[in-house]
This record gives C-alpha cells, sequence and structure tokens, in this order.
C-alpha cells in the first residue's frame, strides 16, 4: 500500500497554523509614554530599560520601594503638577506614566539626582533626555525627560541640579507648555516624585522662626 504524503505533512501544517493563531493574539509591541525606545529591544540602546542588543535584566519585585535620592525638581523650584502618574492595569493599558509639570519653553532642565546620561537624542520628532542614576541598584532606576533639547551627550556624569538640556516649545502632549517626567526600572514605570524628598515635595515659601534659647537685647531709649 502506497503511503499518502499529504497525511504526513498534515499534523506539521496544524501545528504551524496554531502558533500562527497565538503570535497573533499577542499585543503589538508599541512605543509607551515617555519612552523612546517602545520597551526593551526597540529604539536606541534597546530602549531606555534594555541594554545592549535589546535584552533586560530581571526587574525587582514590584513593591521594590524607590529611594529618594532626588535633590532638585526638574524644572522651576517648585512646579505644579499639570497631570499625575497614573499606573496602567496592563502592560499596554491607558494610563499616565509619568507626570507632567508645568514649564515654560526654554526653561532649563535639571537632573534630579546624580546619574550618568543613557540616551540624548530624538524620538519620534521630540528631544528627549535619560538619566541612569547612581547607586540605585541593579538594574538601576532611569529618569526621562522631554520635549528638551539636549545640551550634555550620552555618556556624560551629571550632578543633582545640573542642566542636562532645554525645555522645547513643540512636541508636548499637554494643553499648554510642560515636561514630561518618567522613571523606570527595567521595563516597569514607576511614579518619578517618589525620588524627592518629603523636605522637596512640600518645600514652600520661607519663613522667619522664633529665635528659643537666645536672650533679646536690651532696648536702648534714644535720647
Amino acid at each position: 500500500m502506497r503511503e499518502d504524503r499529504s497525511m504526513r505533512t498534515w499534523p506539521a501544517l496544524l501545528l504551524a497554523l496554531m502558533v500562527a493563531a497565538v503570535v497573533g493574539a499577542l499585543p503589538a509591541a508599541t512605543a509607551l509614554d515617555g519612552d523612546p525606545g517602545g520597551g526593551p529591544g526597540g529604539g536606541p540602546g534597546g530602549g531606555l530599560g534594555g541594554g545592549p542588543g535589546g535584552s533586560s535584566p530581571p526587574s525587582p519585585p514590584a513593591d521594590t520601594p524607590v529611594p529618594a535620592v532626588g535633590r532638585a525638581w526638574p524644572v522651576g523650584l517648585r512646579p505644579s503638577v499639570i497631570r499625575g502618574w497614573e499606573p496602567p492595569a496592563t502592560t499596554y493599558g491607558r494610563g499616565h506614566r509619568g507626570v507632567d509639570l508645568t514649564a515654560a519653553p526654554g526653561a532649563p532642565v535639571r537632573a534630579v539626582a546624580p546619574g550618568r546620561i543613557s540616551f540624548a537624542g530624538r524620538v519620534a520628532g521630540r528631544g528627549v533626555v535619560s538619566v541612569e542614576l547612581n547607586g540605585t541598584g541593579d538594574p538601576p532606576l532611569r529618569t526621562t525627560y522631554e520635549p528638551v533639547r539636549a545640551t550634555a551627550k550620552k555618556g556624560t556624569e551629571v550632578a543633582a541640579g545640573e542642566v542636562i538640556g532645554v525645555l522645547e516649545p513643540t512636541g508636548s502632549h499637554c494643553p499648554a507648555s510642560c515636561l514630561h517626567w518618567g522613571l523606570r526600572r527595567a521595563d516597569a514605570y514607576l511614579d518619578p516624585l517618589s525620588l524627592l524628598p518629603p523636605w522637596l515635595l512640600g518645600r514652600g515659601p520661607s519663613r522667619l522662626l522664633p529665635v528659643i534659647g537666645v536672650p533679646e537685647p536690651e532696648a536702648r531709649t534714644v535720647p
């Protein structure tokens, strides 16, 4: 009896169709808010969360606390938050992966903590600067700033409060001019405001306090 060759190829064909159906059902990789690379493997240097070739080290647990290493606001002295951090329910869900701060076009943009410029360039027409923060674990925390025209080059070590660029007048998703400030550890987006210590978050205008334990000078009568 002659073996039907179509019967031998049928299982392989069925398996290929099943694999194609599963792959087609997966969500397409899209550029995430505040991420020039769109996640690991996309964009310069494998994305903000990826290393060479797009590989990312395993992320720490989601509840790992963010160290309050910030020593300066990225713009101004105490800018208003136009829109806060709204983590998405899923990886590709809707949300706001960062915070928007009020700032005028041309305003200097500063590094909030010491680190190294890991990306400085343009993505989809917007200027983006990313800083890898020193002493924040493995993988380290990375802050992103956009739309920003970089004044510091990739690989440059920067101090807290050092100017890394200027705010561009266009490319913002805010109703008015603003800076979008993001924070990531590997693939996980975090609240960038958690980088700032309480004294910096709640700093208001300076005011005089009473001096305790120092005798007041005697009143003098002017003749």
